[in-house]
């Protein structure tokens, strides 16, 4: 059965419609009368952020766990994702994820069957069907920015499964934003030395050796096989903070 999340609505079989709002609202094609519509989107997407706000204002200490939602559950990153999800758990840390299936689902799961909080932040997508059956708290997004701006809010680190282009996207996200000191004490850990040693790589041998960041920014970085490690890397941080 065909089914699509958008925002707090479900719609199933022939009510599912082609387009997300994301879409709509930066497609500049067609007819002007947008331009008289998009004042009014301003505050879909302020009631956007209060809900945000309001649903994980008492969250407490919370870890991102991003990765694919391709990885399949027989995926030794799955399998890593509900070591990962668990050990947070243990560690005193609700689990925040993007609420789809693959190594979200992993994490989701973990902290989930740990006893632990367990959030799915999900977003309206033409291919996606809502959040997996591990999210004790969902919130649905139509769009990305305020989604994005509520992972970086609720969260004290993000820890990176391998992943493609949506991983990729948050993953620079919180780069550029402890780089340009938008927020601080914020670690970044990388499981998988295998998956991303290559992308690490460019970035020492051509980015950097180009000038294009410094140094300090691929300090930024922690890359790992060993989850332990990332649960450490994330209670230090918060002991830093607190």
């Amino acid at each position: 059965m065909r089914s699509k999340n958008k925002g707090p609505v479900v719609q199933r079989r022939e009510q599912v419609d082609g387009t997300t709002t994301d879409q709509r609202l930066l497609d500049s094609r067609g007819p002007t009368d947008w331009v008289h519509a998009d004042p009014w989107r301003v505050l879909r997407i302020q009631a956007e952020f209060v809900e945000g706000f309001g649903s994980l204002a008492d969250l407490g200490p919370a870890v991102c766990v991003f990765g694919s939602a391709r990885t399949p559950a027989d995926h030794p990153s799955y399998a890593q994702g509900e070591e990962l999800g668990r050990k947070l758990v243990d560690a005193g840390f609700a689990v925040m994820t993007g609420g789809g299936p693959g190594a979200m689902e992993a994490a989701n799961k973990g902290a989930c069957e740990a006893g632990g909080l367990s959030v799915g932040l999900g977003i309206e997508l033409p291919f996606e069907s809502g959040l997996n059956e591990w999210c004790d708290v969902g919130i649905n997004f139509r769009y990305f920015f305020v989604r994005k701006t509520m992972f970086v809010k609720y969260s004290q680190g993000f820890v990176v499964l391998p992943g493609g282009l949506g991983t990729l996207d948050e993953l620079f996200e919180a780069l550029t934003l402890v780089q340009t000191q938008k927020v601080t004490a914020f670690p970044v850990v990388l499981i998988g030395t295998a998956y991303w040693s290559g992308l690490l790589g460019w970035l020492r041998d051509t980015v950097l050796a180009d000038g294009k960041i410094s140094a300090a920014d691929l300090d930024r970085l922690v890359v790992t096989d060993d989850v332990d490690e990332a649960v450490a890397l994330m209670t230090a941080a918060q002991a830093e903070g607190s």
